[in-house]
């Protein structure tokens, strides 16, 4: 119980009723998201110095405190490379799927960031791909997994380390229409396989690869994998040296399949700040404080359109790629997006970065809620370059 089944599939579920919201005075909304400073290597700002005003989005956190269906956890945003709001709340939560209860979360404590892990993961892939651990994009993904050579099929033989990415591998797989409180549910029935990796080539091919997205765990899977293969490190260790160090993230967890390996696909906690390092480094195209930490080319590859996703969204390299209507000008974005309302948003034209962390895990606001934050309460209170 891993991924969102179609990242912001709620949207097309009713949207959430239209709310009042109560009346607050400048007093009132003036403190209201005051990032503190903490020795995390960001930056703060007032709202204002970056034309940001955070009235309105001051407005829905006091509905989301009377309001405790809508479960968001936390919402940060920065701008020009500050945080300039942040605030935390109180709500049921979960570690990848063990309930954990009521937790009032603050700026020091982790988060499940579910299918963002793969986001991170491709990161991953293009540090390696940078440090020639991996030789090409286009390298067929057998040539790491000799020991599957009895599956070997003239079909499975095309599919590429691109097409893993862009989840069109070709596999049978059913992550959206079977639950995931569904045995039968692809992903579920890989994380229980005795080995994960064989039970995904062991699958059938109904696509040719590269040609058509399908939601897939299982590629996320198997890029954990190649990279643990071409780098000698599990992907937490390889992330710990090469991304999270870099960023100066020290405190995250990756949660272990039964064999061992972090689960690529949506093992990773982090801190909502230092989830925003990740879009801020995405939105600076690979460089943070003046590093190229990952290779800027990777980068533009990954939140480029790469093929149709689900729905209206483009997909790029494990990234969502969208857009919001601000005023009369078209916005476009790029997102990872978790199970339950995880999001961490990336929107260029305006150097914004908003982070959301939530535990609608089975709930149908997961979609509509989190992208009414965005369009409703942050974008509508950017005035400003």
């Amino acid at each position: 119980m891993t991924s969102i089944r179609i990242p912001f599939r709620a949207l097309t579920v009713a949207l959430v009723a239209c709310f009042a919201v109560p009346k607050q005075s400048v007093s009132q909304t003036a403190a209201c998201g005051t990032p503190l400073a903490a020795d995390d290597g960001w930056k703060l700002a007032t709202p204002e110095s970056v034309g940001f005003d955070p009235r309105s989005l001051c407005q829905w956190t006091e509905h989301r405190i009377a309001t405790p269906l809508e479960n968001i956890h936390a919402v940060v945003v920065a701008r020009h490379g500050a945080i300039v709001f942040e605030r935390y709340f109180t709500g049921d939560d979960e570690r990848l799927g063990r309930p954990l209860g009521q937790v009032a979360y603050d700026r020091t404590m982790a988060h499940d960031m579910r299918s963002i892990s793969k986001s991170v993961t491709s990161l991953l892939v293009g540090i390696a791909l940078d440090q020639k651990k991996i030789a090409s994009l286009d390298q067929p993904v057998f040539d790491f997994f000799p020991e599957y050579g009895d599956l070997r099929t003239p079909e499975k033989e095309r599919i590429k380390l691109r097409d893993l990415l862009t989840m069109s591998a070709g596999f049978a797989w059913d992550e959206t229409l079977t639950p995931y409180t569904d045995p039968n549910n692809s992903e579920i029935r890989m994380n229980r396989a005795v080995d994960p990796y064989r039970y995904i080539f062991s699958q059938s091919i109904v696509a040719v690869p590269g040609a058509k997205y399908n939601y897939s765990g299982g590629s996320a899977a198997l890029l954990g994998a190649i990279i643990r293969k071409t780098t000698g490190q599990t992907i937490d260790d390889f992330a710990r040296a090469v991304l999270f160090g870099p960023l100066g993230i020290t405190d995250f967890e990756w949660v272990k399949l039964p064999n061992g390996d972090p689960v690529a696909d949506a093992g990773l906690r982090l801190k909502p700040r230092d989830l925003a390092k990740i879009g801020q480094l995405v939105l600076a195209h690979g460089i943070w404080n003046g590093r190229q930490v990952v290779p800027r080319t990777y980068v533009d590859e990954s939140t480029a359109p790469q093929i149709q996703g689900a729905g209206t969204f483009f997909y790029g390299y494990q990234w969502w790629l969208g857009r919001s209507l601000v005023g009369a000008r078209e916005v476009d974005w790029a997102a990872g997006v978790g199970l339950g309302g995880q999001r961490v948003v990336v929107v260029p034209s305006l150097d914004l970065i908003v982070v959301m962390t939530a535990g609608l895990y089975t709930s149908p606001l997961q979609g509509s809620l989190t992208i009414d934050v965005l369009n409703d309460y942050v974008l509508s209170g950017i005035h400003g370059n």
